[in-house]
């Protein structure tokens, strides 16, 4: 799988919506993405690229855009 499918992934099962959802999804946008569907997303993508997020990170992960800047940091190393 490659990493933009990994990090789909990580959302569509988290939070229980289609793809086509993902675009400009931020948090609490939808009932899922709570304070605790937050740390879900965080658990499922930390698994899913068997990193550890910085809890700043963590915080800072606002959107579905955000993350994927977030993980293309050099700290992560991920390329979307």
């Amino acid at each position: 799988m490659s990493n933009i499918e990994l990090y789909n992934k990580a959302f569509i099962d988290t939070f229980e919506i289609e793809e086509g959802r993902l675009l400009g999804l931020k948090y609490q946008d939808i009932d899922a993405w709570d304070s605790v569907g937050h740390m879900q997303l965080v658990n499922a993508l930390e698994d899913a690229f068997d990193i550890m997020l910085d809890t700043v990170d963590i915080t800072e992960l606002g959107s579905y855009e955000l993350g994927k800047e977030i993980l293309s940091k050099p700290d992560y190393g991920i390329e979307f």
